[in-house]
C-alpha cells in the first residue's frame, strides 16, 4: 500500500511546494508546521496540500517529513493570502511564507524560572547577607530566585545555603502570560460629538462579520486613534483579535501608554527590535489567541492569528508601508487583501490620505469617516509662506529673520518651536574650497554626507563612511573644506547661536540607538526640557507635544524636484502632518514655509488650508497621465558589476516584451541612482491600463526572457512607489 505524501512549502526563494513521504503514524494536514530535511539541513516548514497522485517511480527516492512542531496549523485564510501575495508581486511563495514563520529557534517549552519562598526557621548562623535575604522575603510569596538575591545584594549561593538549611524551598514560577487581556470597559472615553459618530460607524463594522474598508479621514489632532480604539474594544468583546500596523513602530511609545490609558494593559508588539525570546513567545501567542491586540510593523501582517476580526492601517499614506527588500510588497494594499480573504473589516487612517485611497473613497468602494474638526475646539495651525527670493536668510545661515524672530517669541512664552528638515546630518555635501574636488562614495553614485557628531563622512545609501579629513585628498590643501547646504545637525548649530540660552534636541533616525532611547527623548520633548526640536521625517509622525505652536519648514521645496509621480503628494502629505505638530492642546499653531516656490500648487494648497484644491488637482493629472490609481505601474530594476552588462541584458530584456496596445516599456534608461554598493543600474518601467493584469503580463515576459547569470540580478517591483 502506496504511503501518504504530501507538498510542503519552504522558506527558502523558491516558488514551488516539495514532496515529502508522511512517516507511518503520523498525522499531518494541510497547514500543519513541520520540520523537514532539505539538502544537508533541517528547516522549518509547512504542509501546503496532499499530494493524491505521487509518482509511483520517485515514491521511494522521496525523503519523511520530520516532527510536527506543537503550534497550532496555519488557517486556509493565511496560506490563501500567501499564494495571492506571492502571485500578485511575482515573489517566491517561500519567501513570503518566511514571514509568516518568523517565531525564531527559540519556539517551544520556555525554560522553567524557579523561584523561592521563606518557609522554615532561620538558621543558627544568621549573617547580615542572610537576613537581608530572610527580611525581603518574609511576606511569605514567591520570589524568582534570580531577582530575589539581587534585591537582597547577595550571591547565589546564599540562597542556596537557606535552601539546604530548610528555610528556603524552591518551586517553579508561574508561566508569564505573554499578552495580558486588554479590557474593552477599562476606561471608557470621553467622546465629542463628531468622534462619537465616527466610533459608531467603526464599532458597526467591527460587530459584522464581513470584509468593509473604512477610511477614517481626520485632520491631525482630531482624535482619530480614540476613535478607533472603540472598534478594537468591540473586537475584544467579540473575543477576536485585533491588528494595528504602524508605519515607525520605533516612534510608537506614545501610542502604547496611550494603549494602556484606554485598555489597562499595553497590546502585543510586533517589529524587528524585539528580542528573540520575546519574538517567539509573541509569535506563539498571536497563533493561540492568547494575543488579542497586535501593535506592529508591516511584517504582523503575516503574522498567523487565530481570530482575527480587525485590520487598522495607521498613517495609511506612509511610504515606510512599502518593503523594497525580499518580497516587494506595499501593507497598506495588502492588508486590504487580507481583510478581503479573511471576510474581516479594514479601517485605514490619515490625516492626508493617498491619492489611491481617496480616489476609492470619492468612488464609493471605501467608507469614509470624516473628523473634520481637532478634539476640544483647538484650532488647525495658521500657515504662512516665507518668500525665500524676497526674504531670506544671510549668506550661509538657513534660518530666515522672519522665523528666526517668530522663533525668539515662542521661547520668551515658554513654548515650543520645532525646526523641520528632512536631511540627516550636517551638510549633503563636502567639497575642497581650493580644487573644487567632491567628496563622493566609492561605491554609490552619490556625494558623502557630512555628520559633525560622528566626525564622519557617510554615505546614506550603502553606509560606507570615512573620517573626515583635515586636507583635501586631490590637491593635499589644509583645512580647505567646505560644508554646502543644511543638514539637522547644521541646523541645530545655527539655532543654538541665535538662541544661546535655549535648550535644542536633534531628532534624526541616525541618531537613535534604540527603540528605548528614541521613546526617552519624546518623553522629554513632551515634559517640556526641550525648547527648540531639530527634526527629520521622524518628527512628523503621530507624535502629540503639549508645548508645541510654532513649527519652521526650513526648505519646504526639499522634496518637489525628483522626478517622482507621487513628489507633490508626498510633499504635501509630510509637510501637513509635520505643522499639524502645532497647537494641539494649549494656544493657536502656527506654521512657516520656506519656499522658493510659493506660487506652487502644494504651497498655495498649504497656506490656504485648502486640501480639496490639492486632492482635485493631483487627482486630475494622474488621471491624464493614466498614473495610479488610473493606471499601473511595475519597475525592473536590472544591476551587474559593470555597466555594458547591466545596459546590455537591460535592452535584451525590453526587446523581448509581449506585443499589447494596452501596456507601454519605458527605457531601458540609467537609474538615477546609477551605481549603487558598486552595482551599475538600469531601470525599464512598465505602464498599463487600469483594467491590465500586470502581474500577469510581466510573468509571461520573464517565463520567456532568459535567466540573469553571473553577477547579473533582476528585481520586479509591482506597484513601485520608489523610482530612483
Amino acid at each position: 500500500m502506496a504511503r501518504r505524501v504530501v507538498d510542503v512549502l519552504v522558506p527558502v526563494a523558491l516558488n514551488q511546494a516539495y514532496s515529502y513521504r508522511v512517516p507511518d503514524g503520523t498525522d499531518l494536514n494541510p497547514g500543519d508546521v513541520v520540520s523537514v530535511p532539505l539538502g544537508p539541513r533541517e528547516v522549518t516548514a509547512v504542509v501546503w496540500a496532499e499530494n493524491g497522485n505521487p509518482d509511483p517511480r520517485l515514491h521511494n527516492r522521496l525523503k519523511e517529513t520530520g516532527d510536527k512542531l506543537d503550534v497550532p496549523a496555519l488557517k486556509p485564510e493565511l496560506r490563501s493570502f500567501v499564494d495571492w501575495v506571492a502571485n500578485y508581486t511575482l515573489s517566491a511563495r517561500g519567501m513570503v511564507l518566511r514571514m509568516t514563520l518568523r517565531m525564531g529557534e527559540h519556539l517551544g517549552p520556555e525554560r522553567v524560572r524557579m523561584g523561592v519562598r521563606l518557609v522554615g526557621a532561620p538558621p543558627q548562623r544568621l549573617t547580615p547577607a542572610r537576613r537581608r535575604l530572610i527580611d525581603l522575603l518574609s511576606d511569605g510569596l514567591l520570589h524568582a530566585k534570580t531577582e530575589a538575591a539581587k534585591e537582597a545584594g547577595v550571591s547565589a549561593g546564599v540562597v542556596d545555603g537557606l535552601v539546604d538549611e530548610g528555610t528556603l524551598t524552591i518551586e517553579p514560577m508561574p508561566r508569564e502570560l505573554a499578552a495580558p487581556t486588554p479590557d474593552p470597559s477599562f476606561a471608557e472615553p470621553d467622546l465629542s460629538t463628531d468622534q462619537r459618530a465616527a466610533a459608531d460607524i467603526l464599532r458597526e463594522l467591527a460587530s459584522k462579520d464581513e470584509f468593509n474598508v473604512a477610511l477614517l479621514d481626520g485632520v491631525t489632532g482630531s482624535g482619530k486613534t480614540e476613535v478607533y480604539f472603540e472598534a478594537v474594544a468591540e473586537i475584544i468583546r467579540r473575543g477576536k483579535q485585533a491588528m494595528i500596523l504602524m508605519p515607525e513602530i520605533a516612534l510608537t511609545g506614545q501610542f502604547l501608554d496611550r494603549f494602556a490609558s484606554r485598555f489597562g494593559v499595553r497590546p502585543i508588539e510586533w517589529h524587528s527590535e524585539l528580542t528573540p525570546r520575546t519574538r517567539a513567545r509573541n509569535w506563539a501567542a498571536v497563533a493561540s489567541g492568547e494575543a488579542q491586540v497586535v501593535v506592529g510593523a508591516r511584517s504582523a501582517l503575516f503574522l498567523p492569528y487565530a481570530n482575527l476580526g480587525l485590520i487598522i492601517v495607521d498613517e495609511e499614506h506612509d511610504q515606510a508601508y512599502k518593503q523594497d527588500e525580499g518580497a516587494h510588497y506595499h501593507a497598506r494594499d495588502m492588508a486590504v487583501v487580507r481583510g478581503h480573504i479573511a471576510k474581516i473589516p479594514v479601517v485605514l487612517c490619515s490625516a492626508t490620505p493617498s491619492v489611491e485611497s481617496e480616489v476609492n473613497a470619492r468612488k464609493g468602494r471605501y467608507r469614509r469617516v470624516a473628523l473634520p474638526s481637532r478634539f476640544g475646539g483647538q484650532h488647525m495651525p495658521h500657515i504662512e509662506a516665507i518668500d525665500l527670493k524676497r526674504e531670506g536668510p544671510q549668506r550661509g545661515k538657513f534660518i530666515s529673520p522672519r522665523l528666526a524672530e517668530e522663533i525668539k517669541t515662542a521661547v520668551e512664552r515658554k513654548e515650543q518651536a520645532l525646526l523641520f528638515l528632512n536631511r540627516r546630518g550636517y551638510a549633503p555635501l563636502t567639497l575642497c574650497r581650493a580644487c573644487g574636488h567632491r567628496f563622493a562614495c566609492t561605491i554609490c553614485d552619490a556625494w558623502l554626507v557630512d555628520h559633525r557628531f560622528r566626525q564622519r563622512l557617510v554615505c546614506h545609501h550603502c553606509g560606507f563612511s570615512m573620517p573626515r579629513p583635515h586636507q583635501c585628498p586631490q590637491c593635499s590643501a589644509e583645512e580647505s573644506l567646505a560644508a554646502i547646504g543644511p543638514g539637522v545637525e547644521r541646523l541645530q548649530e545655527e539655532a543654538a547661536a541665535l538662541f544661546p540660552d535655549a535648550r535644542t534636541m536633534v531628532l534624526s533616525s541616525d541618531l537613535i540607538t534604540s527603540v528605548e532611547t528614541m521613546r526617552a527623548e519624546l518623553n522629554e520633548i513632551a515634559e517640556g526640557r526641550v525648547d527648540i526640536i531639530i527634526g527629520t521625517q521622524l518628527v512628523a509622525k503621530g507624535h502629540n507635544f503639549p508645548r508645541l505652536n510654532l513649527v519652521g519648514v526650513v526648505d519646504a521645496d526639499l522634496g518637489l524636484g525628483n522626478g517622482d509621480p507621487r513628489a507633490a503628494e508626498r510633499t504635501f502629505q509630510l509637510l501637513n502632518q509635520v505643522i499639524g505638530r502645532a497647537g494641539r492642546e494649549q494656544g493657536r499653531g502656527v506654521g512657516y514655509l520656506q519656499t522658493h516656490q510659493p506660487e506652487h500648487p502644494v504651497m498655495k494648497a498649504l497656506v490656504a488650508s485648502d486640501r480639496e484644491a490639492f486632492y482635485a488637482s493631483e487627482i486630475e493629472s494622474r488621471e491624464r497621465a493614466l498614473y495610479p490609481p488610473f493606471g499601473r505601474l511595475a519597475s525592473f530594476i536590472i544591476s551587474a558589476g559593470d555597466r555594458p552588462t547591466a545596459e546590455g541584458f537591460a535592452r535584451k530584456l525590453a526587446a523581448l516584451a509581449p506585443l499589447d496596445e494596452r501596456v507601454q516599456v519605458l527605457g531601458p534608461a540609467e537609474a538615477p541612482l546609477a551605481v549603487i554598493k558598486g552595482r551599475y543600474r538600469f531601470r525599464l518601467l512598465v505602464k498599463s491600463a487600469r483594467n491590465v493584469d500586470l502581474s500577469d503580463y510581466v510573468r509571461h515576459w520573464i517565463a520567456g526572457a532568459p535567466k540573469p547569470t553571473g553577477n547579473l540580478k533582476l528585481e520586479i517591483d509591482i506597484d513601485p512607489q520608489s523610482f530612483l
